[in-house]
């Protein structure tokens, strides 16, 4: 009667198991950097919305200051800006503004990012 190691054996039923850790890790990777690109572009997409609001309240209260209508240089100042403007209202000498601006569309994710920001005399 021939008695087989155990090491043998062990050493055979573990074969491949480091591949399907690598592919496991891998995966784990690839989610986690898709989320992280996800994220960096919405971060990305709210700074360029409070950009564009910021600029059309400077804008439109440099128009206010003049006596004209401010809407529609905050209108052409946040289309520069490549955000589309939700709201332009003066309150008293300050002008308010809200914008939108397309957000990231990966992986579902349909999220427009707003700013509001308000500008007036010094």
């Amino acid at each position: 009667m021939r008695v087989r190691p155990v090491r043998s054996l062990r050493r055979r039923d573990e074969r491949g198991g480091a591949t399907v850790f690598a592919v496991a890790c891998l995966a784990v990777m690839l989610l986690v950097g898709a989320a992280l690109g996800v994220v960096a572009a919405m971060v990305t997409a709210h700074r360029a919305a409070q950009s564009a609001a910021d600029l059309a309240a400077l804008s439109g209260a440099a128009e206010l200051g003049r006596g004209r209508d401010p809407c529609p240089a905050v209108a052409v100042v946040a289309e520069a800006n490549g955000a589309s403007v939700t709201g332009c209202a003066v309150a008293g000498r300050d002008v308010l503004v809200e914008v939108e601006v397309s957000g990231p569309h990966w992986l579902g994710q349909f999220a427009d990012m707003g700013a509001a920001a308000r500008a007036g005399p010094a």
